[in-house]
């Protein structure tokens, strides 16, 4: 075993206890850690990143059901537009995009360019939404009740992101639970792991048909990754939360200028 393959694994109990510790952010790290460490093309990173955010989110997602946190109402119908979205993303729209893209004189923009670079920009506006102090804190209202047409608009919207670069969205669904649903945060913090967990293990099944999966591989790498939420789910009752997602914050916004330096200039 090579050492990179050694630091992804260990990476990958870093992404499920970061997702146990802070209840979100950790799978925006799975990509770069496939591409980066296990050598695996973008395209394949993103699909493979859906297994395991899925099935690591759905674990996580069992505690909060049984301590009445989940509201499934709200993830049926938030989850209903977001699970069609990422599978029609990863079943025809991402092999429909052409390699290259297209060029501009000497530049020329690579599939694998285009899924990296958007992937990094959502890796720095997740971490500036980690980063940024709550000072208006977000509350819900429950008096515009529940808003239908935003919460399915914004599960359309949201479901095309994760299947273009694989990545859970936590950091955007859960603020739509709060806002258009009037969820209180640790319900939608709960149901935002069901929903991620539906969306991304039923978008996964859109690339079955044009991938054959190294599934020694993902299953090493999500059975480690579940062990890590697990532990997070643990330690998330004796350390400060709020303060470990500022600083893991500040690590994804440097991982996602590091992308996007080295996938444009390298």
């Amino acid at each position: 075993m090579e050492m990179l393959e050694i630091v992804g694994y260990v990476a990958a109990a870093f992404i499920g206890l970061s997702l146990g510790l802070i209840g979100g952010g950790g799978s925006i790290l799975t990509v770069p850690v496939l591409v980066y460490l296990f050598g695996i093309d973008a395209v394949t990173a993103t699909a493979y990143s859906l297994f395991i955010v899925g099935a690591t989110s759905l674990v996580g997602a069992w505690p909060k059901h049984k301590e009445g946190l989940v509201d499934l109402k709200t993830a049926l119908v938030f989850g209903a537009p977001s699970i069609l979205a990422v599978y029609i993303t990863r079943a025809w729209l991402v092999p429909l995009i052409p390699d290259p893209v297209g060029s501009i004189g000497d530049f020329e923009l690579s599939k694998r360019l285009l899924l990296m670079g958007l992937f990094a920009v959502l890796m720095v506006f997740a971490s500036l939404s980690m980063i940024k102090d709550k000072k208006p804190v977000m509350t819900a209202d429950d008096s515009r009740g529940f808003r239908w047409g935003l919460i399915l608009l914004e599960g359309a919207v949201v479901g095309v992101l994760t299947g273009l670069v694989g990545a859970g969205g936590g950091f955007l669904i859960i603020p739509a639970l709060v806002l258009f649903t009037g969820l209180p945060m640790k319900k939608a913090v709960g149901t935002s792991l069901l929903i991620i967990a539906a969306k991304s293990l039923i978008g996964f099944t859109g690339d079955l048909g044009q991938l054959q999966p190294n599934w020694v591989l993902l299953g090493l790498v999500t059975s480690i990754a579940i062990g890590g939420i697990l532990l997070g789910n643990v330690l998330a009752r004796r350390i400060d939360g709020q303060k470990l997602k500022k600083g893991f914050g500040w690590f994804v916004l440097v991982m996602g200028i590091y992308i996007l330096v080295k996938e444009t200039l390298g």
